[in-house]
């Protein structure tokens, strides 16, 4: 006050020891400056009242609704599908162009010409299971939702927990570089299924053969439709079901209060997170499991060889470097606010 009052009326204002002297010999009016700082700091910086502390407190609701909603609906793959073909839009190629030109882990997938498109058949469905989550927690991006969902489907399934972080930007639309099929993995590839599978992760940052290996063990989770990726004939309810996609097996399933009959699985047990999908176990027993070419070959090239014969022997070591690139694939082409993400 002192130092606002020599200013408004022209005089010279007080230097720092001036003030601090009239502080000493007006203790009330030192106290009262004190309580006045410590308020402002304290609504400034406290966690309750700070954007940071509000989106937060919104991304932790969103996982408690998250959690509550994959269990209930046992949706579990098509949430780790929903974000995957989010993410996987991503091509390094338009990174020096501004953002989100080179898509990726962006929300894109809401619009018409993504959800719409031949390799999303189906995901609409995952969407209008998030659309109510997305209404409680307005601050939580579309982005953040989406691979909230698939990282907390995993762990749920029995997975490894994955170091997430929060904090994506959604795109305002489906960037012009993003074409259909949006270079995402095809179930049966026109070139050869190791050079398909190098193409489509050559587009990412940081992924090699590695990262091929162990993101394609996710199909320890979930089913192939005729109505989604048309890769099998099995469709929709007991009719289109397998040995373990039928009613009376889904009942018997973990996880799965409300499991949907129908389809063909890549394991037995395809609501539970584990190696054993490094069995192969479709190429024992075809008329009940599938197998695809892009499977196949993780067993047969050198360079993929290594990494499935590891996993196939070693649960922890595949769970290590599946959050691993769980986590890269989660980040393509994000951009952060604050710049560092955000933990819950």
């Amino acid at each position: 006050r002192a130092l606002a009052a020599s200013r408004a009326h022209g005089t010279r204002p007080m230097d720092a020891a001036a003030v601090r002297a009239m502080l000493l010999e007006n203790p009330g009016v030192a106290a009262a400056t004190a309580l006045v700082i410590a308020f402002t700091l304290y609504v400034i910086l406290s966690p309750s009242t700070s954007a940071g502390g509000r989106k937060a407190a919104q991304l932790r609701k969103a996982k408690a609704l998250v959690t509550d909603m994959i269990r209930k609906n046992s949706c579990h793959p098509i949430m780790v599908r929903l974000a995957w073909h989010d993410s996987g839009t991503y091509d390094q190629k338009h990174k020096a162009l501004p953002w989100p030109a080179a898509g990726g882990a962006i929300g894109s997938i809401r619009f018409k010409k993504e959800i719409e498109a031949g390799p999303n058949a189906g995901l609409s469905k995952a969407l209008k299971l998030l659309d109510p989550i997305k209404i409680q927690v307005p601050e939580v991006s579309w982005a953040d939702l989406i691979q909230m969902a698939s990282a907390t489907a995993i762990e749920l399934a029995g997975g490894p927990k994955i170091d997430m972080v929060y904090g994506r930007l959604d795109a305002d639309n489906s960037p012009d570089q993003s074409v259909p099929p949006f270079g995402l993995p095809a179930a049966y590839p026109d070139d050869p299924p190791a050079d398909h599978l190098r193409w489509v992760f050559g587009k990412y940052d940081g992924m090699g053969d590695k990262e091929i290996v162990a993101l394609s063990g996710a199909h320890t989770l979930g089913r192939a439709f005729k109505e989604r990726s048309g890769a099998v004939e099995n469709g929709y309810g007991e009719s289109g079901a397998t040995e373990y996609t039928c009613a009376t097996f889904c009942a018997g399933l973990p996880n799965t209060p409300n499991g949907m009959a129908g389809g063909k699985s890549w394991t037995q047990k395809w609501l539970r997170f584990d190696n054993a999908y490094y069995t192969l176990p479709g190429k024992e027993d075809p008329d009940n499991l599938l197998v695809l070419p892009t499977d196949l070959v993780l067993e047969t090239d050198p360079g993929f060889k290594a990494f499935f014969d590891k996993y196939a022997k070693d649960q922890s070591a595949f769970f290590a470097d599946y959050a691993a690139a769980h986590k890269k694939l989660s980040e393509l082409g994000s951009k952060f606010e604050p710049a560092g993400g955000i933990r819950i």
